[in-house]
């Protein structure tokens, strides 16, 4: 089984893929058929193409030393508003460590997050406009070409009080 020859914990293997841990179980001992989406999200967290996945062997041919992620195939979250999106650009076997995201927030929009994991910290580069940075009382204004790097293991967010998109590049550091 693939996820144990990787020493993956049904619990590790869940969170990297996005499927629940009820879900994977059952599909381990054939008593679920998944969806292809599921498939494929677990074919992505174990690093492997979905066709070596289906077929249970792992390929001779050597893996290549550049992977091209179409434009289509990035995961993208949006606000419930429609103010912020984030795409998510970082490998899923990377979450636990480091996350990487571009963010594009519209005049108004505010990202807040509650508390990440003790030691967590966030990193943001400003790459158009201007956004506010708030981390736990902290706050400051945050300029294209600037970047900021505050606690987010306190409540924090970042908004974008102008006239125009704010787009930036955000890292999550969590600690080791």
């Amino acid at each position: 089984m693939l996820r144990q020859a990787r020493k993956l914990s049904l619990d590790e293997l869940s969170r990297r893929a996005g499927v629940s841990k009820s879900m994977l179980s059952q599909v381990e001992r054939n008593l679920a058929n998944p969806t292809v989406a599921v498939l494929w999200r677990l074919a992505n967290a174990l690093g492997i193409g979905l066709a070596e996945f289906l077929s249970g062997e792992q390929a001779d041919k050597p893996t290549p030393t550049v992977t091209v992620i179409p434009a289509h195939s990035i995961p993208v979250i949006r606000s419930p508003d429609g103010k912020c999106e984030l795409k998510i650009l970082g490998p899923v076997d990377l979450a636990s460590r480091v996350e990487w995201y571009e963010l594009s927030i519209h005049p108004g929009g505010v990202l807040a997050s509650e508390p990440h994991e003790s030691g967590s910290k966030e990193h943001l580069s400003v790459m158009s406009g201007c956004v506010t940075v708030q981390s736990g009382p902290s706050e400051k204004k945050v300029r294209h070409g600037e970047s900021a790097r505050y606690p987010a293991d306190v409540q924090h967010a970042i908004s974008n009080p102008g006239k125009t998109m704010a787009t930036a590049l955000l890292v999550v550091e969590y600690a080791q």
